[in-house]
């Protein structure tokens, strides 16, 4: 479970909200600001699904469809604010934090958390088919609680 620490009418959260957006390009909408809040009002980087952001604007009070939020995620995605994690063909995390980095995928509670890049080596890639070329390599560590 994804916890927001504040509510998207905070003046700071909509404040960093707005900034965020129009460094992208992005029209700053009621819902797109009030869900961003939610984001990275507070300045810390999150890894969310559509449907706990959903859960959250649904906690703050604010009036949005699940479809929008889906919407909002992936414009943000497009604009390069936040990235998709795709964990298996089935669930889309989305982070907020852009830089390349690995993950958890912590199975028995279906959380996403960065893993320490600085311990993590790659030595060599396999050479792609022909007419291709290898644009991004992501890295999900699946983990379960040992017993």
């Amino acid at each position: 479970m994804t916890h927001f620490n504040l509510t998207p009418d905070q003046p700071e959260a909509l404040e960093r909200s707005s900034r965020w957006l129009s460094k992208a390009g992005l029209r700053p909408t009621r819902q797109r600001v009030s869900l961003a809040a939610l984001l990275i009002g507070d300045g810390k980087d999150r890894h969310v699904t559509a449907e706990s952001l959903y859960a959250a604007s649904c906690a703050s009070g604010e009036k949005v469809s699940l479809a929008t939020v889906y919407n909002t995620l992936r414009a943000f995605c497009d604009a390069g604010l936040m990235q998709e994690v795709m964990v298996d063909g089935t669930k889309s995390y989305f982070d907020t934090r852009v830089d390349d980095h690995p993950h958890f995928f912590w199975e028995g509670d279906g959380k996403l958390t960065d893993a320490p890049s600085n311990e993590l080596e790659i030595a060599r890639l396999p050479n792609p088919p022909a007419g291709a070329e290898i644009s991004k390599v992501d890295v999900v560590i699946r983990l379960r609680r040992a017993s």
